[in-house]
């Protein structure tokens, strides 16, 4: 029987059920949007991801809230209160704060609970390679490890996880300050892609560029080949800025190319969709070096 949970935050971008089917807590971060502030849930109830996107074409400006030390508190406590263990996985350090506030909460909550274990990853991955990490250790824990195993395999493997991006609208990237406006304006006009990855701080880097949408996503497939561990035995996770039908290309070229076996694909959500914008593309998997 395991004594502990996993908690994580919504910049993992999985589906509910799947969060629900791996017993994950989820804390939200927060979307300022329309003059309103909404919860990042998984299951969108507060926001539709899709109408979230719509209104980012249209031209609609937006922010973010990492989570604060209070809420991932809120979240641990009856989890505590129930006599069970936390293990904390949150969204990489390099790209927020939410981390910091985890480790904050820990650190307090421990002086309140002195007979609980609480451990605290910063997972330096973001969408659904957080997501893709989650899962792994969720499957272990599920499969009897203990909390210190759990954590331990989250430490390990964490610069295994491999990211992918690219972007299809360069003015979201701009605006967040990845890269100027001269670029910008002569890679939309050029039809520049950027292929970028996660790095190990967790930082979102520019790695190489492609002439077109098409080439871009082959050039994402082809990362598979250069680094993954044994594809045809992995699952692999795509994370999409309201582009499916990109995303399903993009899973068909890995079935076709590396036999994945399995692929999940789920939306960027909003907190992550706002800095990368609409046709953001992700491809996550485990590899020898990010």
């Amino acid at each position: 029987m395991n004594t502990y949970r996993i908690i994580t935050d919504s910049s993992c971008d999985m589906t509910q059920e799947m969060a629900d089917a791996l017993e994950l807590e989820i804390v939200p971060l927060y979307v300022h949007y329309r003059g309103k502030e909404y919860p990042n849930y998984l299951d969108g109830r507060a926001l539709d991801t899709a109408e979230f996107y719509q209104g980012l074409r249209s031209g609609e400006m937006t922010s973010t809230a990492a989570v604060n030390p209070a809420q991932w508190k809120e979240v641990a406590r009856p989890v505590l209160d129930a006599g069970q263990d936390v293990l904390i996985l949150a969204f990489s350090s390099g790209l927020s704060t939410t981390f910091n506030a985890a480790f904050m909460a820990a650190q307090e909550l421990l002086e309140e609970y002195p007979q609980r274990k609480i451990y605290v990853v910063d997972t330096l991955c973001a969408s659904l390679g957080q997501g893709l990490l989650c899962y792994h250790v969720a499957k272990r824990r599920q499969e009897g490890a203990t909390i210190e195993e759990a954590r331990d395999y989250a430490e390990a493997n964490k610069l295994h996880l491999c990211h992918w991006f690219t972007v299809d609208d360069l003015m979201f990237l701009k605006r967040g300050g990845r890269i100027s406006g001269a670029t910008a304006v002569m890679g939309s006009l050029l039809q520049i892609k950027p292929v970028m990855h996660v790095d190990n701080d967790g930082h979102l880097v520019p790695v190489s560029k492609a002439r077109g949408r098409k080439a871009s996503i082959q050039a994402m497939a082809a990362k598979v080949g250069e680094t993954a561990f044994d594809p045809a035995k992995q699952t692999m996770f795509i994370s999409h800025g309201d582009c499916l039908q990109d995303a399903e290309y993009l899973a068909e070229l890995l079935k076709q190319q590396y036999h994945v076996p399995e692929v999940a694909i789920n939306y960027v959500g909003p907190v992550i969709g706002s800095h990368s914008g609409p046709g953001t593309l992700a491809l996550f998997f485990l590899g020898d070096h990010r």
